[in-house]
């Protein structure tokens, strides 16, 4: 897909780009792991995936993935879960600034997030670690890949925020923004309702399921 293609999509994406909106959009598919969390608070991703395996302890696919990204890119990388080594630090963040990358998603850890933050560059992780990583052992960029409870790839969009993370799949996005906009213009209407003093057991249809386990009295 194109830069411009891949800019007009993700201005589609933009207007509903909230994680758990689009987890439900996608019929309650796509969401990682809830420790998977923004390093700052108010950092969001909303991008196109460039997949990256790499090994735990060791962040060389992570430099040669920013010297191949494209500007839009979210750099999604998997170390196996490992969180004793910060694979992302301030020199990388500056090097996929100036390479026009959008952000980070990583099942692993990260350090120098105080400064990281002042450049607002998104990062999502597992955690935080101040441990140095080696740059020697090879892994794969661009395949398909499994990050905290989902499968990632090359492509799909990644969009997160302070609820969580959501992997949209490329042949999907378009059906998930119509799919968002109906759950959020329905969701409006309940909210219209509750405000009258209306009952979330009415408007969710519960009180058959009270009846069944005998709660309706």
């Amino acid at each position: 897909m194109s830069n411009d293609t891949t800019s007009a999509m993700l201005a589609k994406l933009e207007p509903v780009a909230e994680a758990a909106l689009l987890h439900e959009a996608l019929g309650k598919r796509g969401a990682l792991n809830h420790d998977v969390r923004p390093a700052y608070p108010g950092a969001k991703l909303l991008g196109r995936a460039l997949t990256i395996k790499g090994c735990p302890g060791d962040n060389l696919m992570l430099h040669l993935a920013i010297s191949v990204a494209q500007p839009g890119d979210i750099l999604v990388a998997t170390v196996d879960g490992f969180l004793e080594a910060g694979i992302w630090g301030d020199i990388a963040t500056v090097a996929a600034q100036m390479r026009g990358i959008k952000g980070l998603l990583t099942d692993g850890s990260v350090r120098d997030i105080e400064g990281i933050a002042k450049t607002g560059f998104p990062i999502f992780s597992r955690g935080l670690c101040i441990k140095g990583t080696t740059k020697r052992q090879k892994g794969e960029l661009n395949k398909p890949i499994t990050l905290a409870g989902a499968v990632v790839n090359p492509g799909d969009y990644v969009v997160g925020d302070v609820d969580g993370v959501v992997i949209i799949p490329a042949a999907e996005v378009e059906a998930a923004i119509a799919k968002a906009y109906e759950i959020r213009k329905r969701e409006e209407g309940i909210i219209a309702q509750l405000r009258q003093g209306h009952l979330t057991l009415d408007l969710l249809g519960m009180r058959p399921v009270l009846k069944e386990h005998g709660l309706d009295k």
